[in-house]
């Protein structure tokens, strides 16, 4: 009886002893991903902007699932419209799947949670921190607000964001340093304008019930940076058309270089910006004597602003849970 009862106290003790290896108590370090949130695109041609800034962000976080996402309604119906067009498929047979297939932020970061990623970081590709980027700060934070009855049940072990490429409100990083970075990385669009012996002129995408002013505020640093005539104007908001041209006109020059200051080409780029119809901006400006050259290139083309969104998101993944 001796023998039997030191044997089971034996066996307790080293059960009690060996740490726990499987079961929900002990899962292992969440598995990490990323969601690149962009507004998006329904230009084919465009898409190749935002590829390259996912291409840049694979290379830097290797064994990482990156997985893009459109934040705007109307792109993503778009797309989900060509998903059953088979001649159009057929036509655009370079087009890859997750962006035929793209979705919400939250179809997005909820895929993931079911593979069994817990720790998302999502980096978001708009321009400055506007009503798009307000509302998937919104998302992520109810997401974060999850609670369950037991830790373990959890959906998520780490929710971030990271911030656009001209900052966001905060001190950890402050606004006025990515705009300077951002300026620098422009250099090469003043210089084709210098050679050109013409004003640069960016169309930004704004929106109309939230601030734009970061733009007019660019602008500045821009103009500060170069010491050329450089100007910004708004889609929607502040700077609008009239209060681009009105600086330009003080300027003194009778042409312009007119580039896109979004991250692709599409719609606005093609259409609003350098399209023939009447109210296009290459046609509001030549009825009123400017000479100007377009130049269809999204930021997202140029690697150096593609690298901002890869340190912004390095910084995103290295905050402490719950700071972002």
């Amino acid at each position: 009886m001796t023998l039997f009862r030191n044997s089971i106290f034996l066996l307790l003790a080293l059960l009690l002893a060996v740490p726990a290896q499987a079961g929900h108590h002990d899962e292992g370090p969440a598995k990490p991903a990323i969601v690149l949130a962009a507004f998006g695109t329904s230009y084919p041609e465009a898409v190749k902007s935002i590829l390259n800034i996912k291409t840049k962000v694979e290379a830097a976080n290797p064994g990482v699932p990156v997985r893009l996402a459109f934040t705007s309604n109307i792109i993503r119906h778009i797309w989900q419209k060509r998903q059953d067009d088979a001649a159009w498929k057929t036509a655009h047979a370079d087009i890859p799947e997750e962006v035929l297939y793209v979705k919400h932020p939250l179809a997005t970061i909820a895929d993931l949670q079911n593979d069994g990623y817990r720790d998302v970081t999502v980096q978001s590709l708009h321009v400055f921190a506007g009503e798009e980027f307000n509302d998937l700060l919104a998302l992520i934070g109810g997401l974060k607000a999850i609670r369950t009855l037991k830790a373990k049940n959890m959906p998520f072990a780490r929710l971030a964001v990271g911030r656009p490429a001209l900052g966001m409100p905060g001190t950890e990083y402050p606004y006025t340093e990515d705009m300077a970075r951002a300026a620098k990385i422009l250099k090469d669009d003043v210089d084709q304008a210098k050679k050109l012996g013409a004003a640069l002129v960016y169309m930004g995408h704004g929106n109309d019930f939230f601030s734009t002013g970061i733009y007019a505020e660019f602008q500045k640093v821009l103009q500060a940076e170069y010491g050329y005539p450089i100007f910004i104007g708004c889609v929607e908001g502040y700077p609008a058309f009239d209060d681009m041209e009105a600086q330009l006109k003080g300027a003194g020059k009778k042409k312009v270089l007119l580039k896109p200051f979004m991250i692709v080409a599409g719609d606005h780029a093609s259409n609003d910006m350098a399209g023939n119809e009447d109210d296009s901006w290459k046609t509001m400006l030549t009825k009123r004597g400017y000479t100007v050259t377009t130049d269809l290139r999204g930021l997202g083309m140029l690697d150096g602003w593609a690298d901002i969104y890869v340190d912004h998101l390095k910084d995103a993944m290295a905050a402490t849970p719950g700071a972002q």
